[in-house]
């Protein structure tokens, strides 16, 4: 680039902070703070997206033998998956039905990275309900498969894949990221909760000033 254009890059560049600066100063004080609080609850609110974001999945592979049951899936005792599965009539050889009933169900389920509780429950519609539970530690970016097995007598979870050693620096930087957040959103509730208080104190006050602040015409004599 020459020289020249350089020159006049830099003026328009002093130009435009020029303007800004001035901008600035004829914007009042209160507006200004009000400015910079917004500005700062937004980023907080960035920041709190991007801790509670869920950047690993769980698998579920469930294998069955009820005719129809309802499906619960827990991650650390908050509900993840709830829903309907149903089976058909085991055929013998493919060609005589039984008194059997066989059914299957894949599901992702999003979840943050780190160490993680899962808790399972079937409740057949003829049967007894059924739970088991296991922990696993989900790296990030990673899908861990989640093996089900429930049957009559029983159910059965376990892992498919990568060990579920649980991994305690993880576990504790998931908390820790748990905990950030929730500090994140309430001093961003906080803040929005104050700049709402604020505009309604002083809107009605700004408003009613507009009218009485416009220039009145003289009144002349005929």
């Amino acid at each position: 680039m020459s020289p020249d254009r350089l020159t006049q890059l830099r003026a328009k560049l002093v130009s435009i902070d020029q303007h800004a600066m001035q901008w600035v100063k004829r914007v009042p004080v209160k507006a200004r703070i009000l400015l910079g609080l917004f500005l700062v609850a937004a980023l907080l609110m960035a920041i709190y997206t991007g801790l509670t974001a869920k950047d690993a999945s769980l698998h579920l592979k469930l294998q069955h033998s009820f005719r129809s049951a309802q499906l619960s899936v827990w991650v650390d005792n908050d509900l993840a998956f709830s829903g309907t599965v149903t089976g058909v009539t085991k055929k013998k050889f493919g060609l005589i039905p039984t008194d059997s009933q066989q059914g299957s169900l894949s599901q992702m389920i999003p979840v943050h990275s780190g160490q993680h509780k899962v808790r399972v429950r079937i409740e057949p519609e003829s049967a007894v309900m059924q739970e088991d539970s296991t922990t696993a530690e989900f790296p990030h970016n990673v899908e861990r498969d989640l093996s089900v097995s429930a049957r009559h007598n029983g159910i059965s979870l376990s892992w498919q894949g990568t060990s579920s050693a649980p991994v305690e620096s993880s576990s504790s930087f998931a908390w820790l990221s748990r905990y950030a957040a929730s500090l994140f959103l309430t001093i961003a509730g906080s803040i929005m909760s104050a700049l709402a208080g604020y505009a309604i104190r002083e809107l009605p006050a700004r408003l009613r000033s507009v009218p009485d602040s416009a220039p009145k015409g003289e009144v002349g004599s005929p």
